[in-house]
C-alpha cells in the first residue's frame, strides 16, 4: 500500500513560514546584545532584561493560542500571529531606547508565541497519521536549519552593513512568513459550536492546558533546561578554551548530524514506537553534552555538536508528536500550547539558574551538572511516558 503524500503544498507553507519566523528569532537573539551594548549603550542588567522578556511575553500568550486555534480556526490565529510578528520587526527601526526596545520586544514576542503554536498544531494536522513522525522530524529540520542560519547570518550582516540592514532583513523574512501563511488552505471549525460551547461553562484552568501533554512536557522541561546552557554559554566557554573558530562551526556539525539521522529517526518512530528512538537519543544527549564538559580540542567540541544534533535535536520533534498525539482531536491547539509553555519555560529557567552556577563554578561545570540531569531525565521519561509507551514488541504483534 502507498504512503500518503507527506510534501504537500499545505506542509511546505507552513514549514517555511516556522523556518522564516525562527529565523528571525536566532538572527536577533545573537546581535541585539550587541546591539543594546555598542547602539544603545545598555549594560548587562538591560541586556537581562530586553532579551528574555521576549520568551516570557510567548509563554503568556500560548496558552490563550491554544484556544483560539480551535475556536476561531487555525490559520487565522496563525495570521493574526504573523501579522503582530511583522508589526514588532518594523517597530525596531525607531526603538532607539531602552524603555521603547522593552516595548517592541513585548510585541515582538507575543506575535512570536501566537505564530509559533499555530505552526505547530497546523504542522500536526495536515501530516498523515501514518507519517505523523517522520513528518514532524522533517517540519522540526525547517527549525534546526534557521538555528543555524539565523547566527550566522545575522552576525554576518551587522559585520558588513550594520543594524539598519539587520532590521531591513528581519522585516522581510516576516514579510515572507505571512505570505507563507496566506498559502495555506485549511478547514474552519464550527464557529457557531465553538461560541456555543464557551458561553456554556465557566473559564477553568483545563481551557488554558491540556493535562495529558503534561508528562511528555515535563521530561522536555528537564532537557531543554540543559540546552539552554550549550544555546547560551557554548561562545563564551569556546572563547575560555581558545576555540572561537571551531565554535563557529558548532551548529553546522549540529545541523549536519540531525540532517543525516532524521530520514532513519523519524521512520523509527512510526514504524517501531517512541522508545525505540527516544532511549538512544537522551543517551546521545547525555554524552554529548558530557563531552562538551571535558573539551580540549576542536575535535571533541565538534564532537559535542554531533552528538547533541542527533540528540537534543531529534527528541524535540519525537517530544511535540507525543504531544499532540496524547490529545483529544478538539485540543490539540491547547496540546501543542501547552507543551511549548513548559519547553520554553525549562529555556528560560535553565539560563537563568545555569547562569548563575557558572559564575561560581565555570562553564565546564554546568555542562557537568548538565549531562547528570539528563541521565536523571532517562527515568523521569520511563515513569512518565515510556512505561506505558508503544514499543518495539507491540507493532510486531500488532502486525501478527
Amino acid at each position: 500500500m502507498a504512503k500518503p503524500k507527506l510534501w504537500t503544498k499545505e506542509f511546505l507553507s507552513i514549514s517555511f513560514a516556522s523556518f522564516f519566523i525562527f529565523l528571525i528569532f536566532y538572527m536577533l537573539t545573537v546581535t541585539l546584545p550587541i546591539y543594546i551594548t555598542d547602539e544603545l549603550h545598555g549594560s548587562g542588567k538591560n541586556i537581562g532584561i530586553i532579551i528574555p522578556i521576549f520568551v516570557v511575553s510567548a509563554i503568556i500568550f500560548r496558552p490563550f493560542s491554544g484556544i483560539w486555534l480551535d475556536t476561531i480556526g487555525q490559520k487565522k490565529t496563525l495570521f493574526i500571529g504573523v501579522v503582530i510578528f511583522l508589526m514588532g520587526a518594523f517597530l525596531y527601526f525607531p526603538a532607539k531606547s531602552m524603555a521603547l526596545m522593552l516595548i517592541v520586544r513585548v510585541i515582538h514576542g507575543i506575535g512570536f508565541g501566537m505564530a509559533t503554536t499555530a505552526t505547530g498544531a497546523i504542522a500536526a494536522h495536515i501530516i498523515p497519521k501514518e507519517r505523523r513522525g517522520e513528518g514532524m522530524g522533517y517540519y522540526a529540520t525547517f527549525m534546526n536549519l534557521a538555528m543555524v542560519i539565523g547566527p550566522f547570518l545575522g552576525l554576518t550582516i551587522i559585520g558588513a552593513s550594520g543594524y539598519e540592514t539587520l532590521f531591513v532583513f528581519s522585516a522581510i523574512f516576516s514579510v515572507l512568513a505571512v505570505v507563507c501563511t496566506l498559502m495555506l488552505k485549511l478547514p474552519q471549525p464550527n464557529r457557531h459550536k465553538a461560541v456555543e460551547d464557551s458561553m456554556k461553562k465557566t473559564i477553568r484552568l483545563s481551557d488554558f492546558f491540556e493535562g495529558k501533554t503534561l508528562p511528555i512536557a515535563l521530561v522536555a522541561f528537564a532537557l531543554s533546561f540543559v540546552y539552554s546552557g550549550v544555546l547560551s554559554f557554548i561562545s563564551v566557554y569556546a572563547r575560555e578554551l581558545n576555540l572561537v573558530t571551531a565554535a563557529s562551526f558548532f551548529f553546522v556539525i549540529y545541523a549536519a548530524f540531525l540532517l543525516i539521522s532524521r530520514p532513519f529517526t523519524g521512520r523509527w518512530f512510526d514504524a517501531y514506537g517512541e522508545n525505540f528512538v527516544i532511549y538512544p537519543c537522551i543517551i546521545l544527549f547525555g554524552l554529548g553534552v558530557w563531552v562538551l564538559s571535558q573539551v580540549s580540542s576542536s575535535f571533541m567540541l565538534l564532537l559535542a555538536g554531533a552528538l547533541i544534533g542527533m540528540g537534543f535535536g531529534t527528541l524535540v520533534s519525537c517530544f511535540q508528536t507525543i504531544a499532540v498525539h496524547s490529545s483529544p482531536a478538539s485540543r490539540k491547539g491547547i496540546a501543542t500550547a501547552t507543551f511549548f509553555v513548559v519547553f520554553d519555560s525549562g529555556f528560560a529557567a535553565g539560563s537563568f539558574v545555569l547562569g548563575i552556577i557558572a559564575t561560581y563554578t565555570g562553564y565546564s561545570a554546568i555542562f557537568t551538572i548538565g549531562s547528570i540531569i539528563v541521565l536523571f531525565s532517562l527515568g523521569l521519561y520511563y515513569l512518565l511516558h515510556g512505561r506505558k509507551a508503544k514499543g518495539i514488541m507491540n507493532n510486531i504483534e500488532s502486525s501478527i
